[in-house]
């Protein structure tokens, strides 16, 4: 498993060590999945992904709801197929959410309600993803600590569960009855200092923008896929968006793309930061690759 902060050079360090291996990689990417998304996914390009084989991108559209256990139910067929095959399963992503499901799975958590979350989602449009946050904090500040005010989705989830069974989420997640574990995972993360990370963010986005990132927005409204769609109200997507209605000019939408880069790298690193069982790479360290494929075939 290769994780790490957007730009960090994931994608050319797994290629290579799944070429090492004789293996296939996994996609622990929460946009890669969805057809037409992509340059502004930073998804492997076709002839990467000609030469070594690329599972779980691709296949849902953008208005095709796939979540974090989706990921783990399908990861959970392809391991074992690849491993009757002879094959080295590489899973490969910065979507921690993605890992968590498919290392630890979830805590049985009440199902969703449709009148609570309507009535939530309200207030967030009423008063503000931060009211929505402030009231988290005082009924779990645990769990207000860990996620972001603007990830108003798992803002809700959380006020829901607490309001359907009166037992902050954090509480759940760390009494729930979590599944058995089925694999043994070696985990790499790969890291960058602080200002190469920002630089390679940096070049990335604006060779998104030269690669046409602008057109494929563009395409993706032509085809009828609402900016409100989850997967559009992400990294770049939202920001063209915006400038397309006319609220920031193209130059403002790409400053704030680098910016929105920048901050969600950091969040990544305070994710995986929290995981106390990975082995971290220095990203472009000359040795790192032989090292890498040391560790993964030292695994159990």
């Amino acid at each position: 498993m290769i994780l790490g902060p957007t730009a960090v050079g994931k994608t050319k360090v797994s290629l290579e060590v799944a070429d090492k291996l004789n293996g296939e990689i996994i996609c622990a990417d929460s946009r890669q999945i969805y057809r037409f998304m992509d340059i502004g996914t930073a998804k492997p390009e076709l002839e990467q992904r000609r030469r070594i084989v690329h599972h779980l991108v691709d296949i849902k559209d953008p208005d095709e709801k796939f979540t974090a256990a989706d990921f783990a139910r399908e990861a959970k067929k392809i391991i074992p197929d690849l491993m009757a095959r002879k094959k080295q399963p590489v899973v490969v992503g910065g979507t921690g959410l993605y890992i968590r499901a498919l290392t630890q799975g979830f805590f049985k958590g009440p199902g969703a309600d449709t009148k609570v979350r309507e009535k939530l989602k309200k207030q967030a449009r009423e008063k503000g993803k931060e009211f929505l946050h402030k009231k988290l904090s005082e009924i779990d500040p645990a769990a207000a600590n860990k996620i972001h005010p603007n990830n108003l989705i798992r803002v809700i989830r959380a006020l829901e569960v607490y309001e359907l069974t009166g037992v902050p989420i954090s509480r759940l997640q760390k009494n729930g009855d979590y599944q058995k574990k089925e694999f043994d995972f070696v985990k790499i993360g790969l890291n960058l200092r602080r200002e190469k990370l920002y630089e390679n963010i940096e070049k990335r986005v604006d060779q998104m923008m030269n690669q046409g990132l602008l057109k494929e927005v563009r395409k993706l409204k032509e085809l009828g896929y609402s900016e409100d769609l989850a997967p559009l109200k992400t990294l770049g997507y939202k920001e063209l968006f915006s400038h397309l209605r006319g609220d920031l000019s193209l130059p403002e939408a790409v400053d704030m793309i680098k910016k929105n880069t920048r901050n969600y790298a950091k969040r990544q690193l305070t994710w995986f930061k929290r995981e106390d069982d990975i082995t971290w790479f220095e990203a472009e360290t000359k040795d790192m690759i032989p090292r890498i494929v040391e560790k993964f075939t030292k695994s159990p």
